[in-house]
């Protein structure tokens, strides 16, 4: 709808100095020709909206112009409150910060809309740590936040193996997985990009200016094209699959087939079952990687008899033998 695209328009431009014809068509996904349309429309509604000629030019607001959240419907009030996670946001020592800010924003909304904040929480609660769990929040969290939020470069010491380990690092961003933290950083001396559960850290300390090395300096230069939402995809799909470092062959009856997924890695298991074939009983056989033999033992014995374990030998004799003990305690 056209009146939704020129609000979007409007806190576009109000986000950044200035944005030219195709970076908006691209955010608003339209054609440039309908850029300019809208934003002759938003000039003659009193919207100061300048356009600066040439190949570098573009569009920019002028006059300090602000809008205000009144143009809100209700479904984007109620969306903009489940953006704050209670529980992570206490863990990161962001829990005032982010009161104050949802104070501000349901001072500046529609009285029609005040109820927003009660209406979300009544509906949606986040409870990320996995069950019959309790982990406690790493006590260097809120001090990892702190660097991740204003670019500040790090020195941080943490437990590797039988070790401690003391690296540079630029803290890019915070994930919660499964109720664990993970920070992922840059490493200054190599450029990469790394994966560290913070509750493995035993020190924080920020960088003081004017310190030498490759981390020196007040804070550090973010890589613009950096993704954190792709980059964490990719490495949890990657140490998914490095963890995978055994192979069993299974022969599965069509309901244990259906199972599989649901006891093992779903993505590795729903691979090697498209391409399996069947047999005249529909029966299919399959190679799974596995992490290990005690794993695949725990995982396939869920799914008993709808499973045959084919190799390695050592696999199949312990099922067998959990099976004929199971037998004689039930008969």
């Amino acid at each position: 709808m056209r009146a939704a695209r020129l609000i979007k328009m409007v806190l576009l431009l109000q986000s950044r100095a200035s944005m030219t014809a195709a970076e908006l068509a691209a955010e608003l996904e339209v054609s440039e020709r309908t850029i300019t349309r809208d934003a002759q429309a938003l000039t003659e509604a009193g919207v100061p909206v300048y356009a600066d000629r040439g190949r570098t030019g573009g569009y920019r607001l002028v006059g300090g112009y602000r809008t205000r959240l009144t143009g809100l419907a209700r479904g984007e009030a109620e969306a903009l409150f489940l953006s704050g996670v209670p529980g992570a946001l206490r863990e990161m020592g962001l829990e005032d910060a982010a009161s104050a800010a949802r104070l501000k924003v349901s001072a500046a909304l529609l009285p029609s809309l005040r109820d927003a904040p009660r209406s979300a929480a009544q509906r949606f609660h986040l409870d990320a740590p996995g069950w019959f769990k309790e982990t406690p929040p790493p006590a260097l969290l809120p001090a990892v936040a702190d660097a991740v939020w204003d670019d500040r470069p790090v020195v941080a010491r943490y437990r590797r193996q039988d070790s401690e380990v003391e690296r540079a690092l630029e803290p890019y961003g915070l994930v919660l997985k499964a109720g664990v933290w993970y920070l992922c950083a840059r490493v200054p001396e190599t450029g990469s990009h790394r994966v560290y559960r913070i509750d493995r850290f035993t020190s924080v300390t920020p960088v003081a200016p004017g310190a030498s090395g490759p981390s020196a300096g007040e804070r550090f230069v973010r890589d613009e094209d950096f993704d954190l939402p792709a980059f964490w995809e990719e490495r949890a799909a990657q140490f998914a699959r490095a963890i995978l470092r055994e192979e069993v062959v299974l022969r599965l009856t069509p309901a244990g087939a259906r199972q599989l997924p649901h006891v093992t890695d779903r993505a590795v298991a729903q691979e090697v079952l498209a391409g399996a074939e069947p047999d005249d009983r529909g029966r299919v056989t399959v190679t799974l990687p596995v992490e290990s033999i005690v794993v695949a033992y725990s995982q396939l014995l869920a799914l008993g008899a709808e499973v045959e374990v084919l190799r390695p030998p050592e696999l199949r004799e312990r099922l067998a033998t959990t099976a004929a003990g199971m037998a004689g305690l039930y008969r």
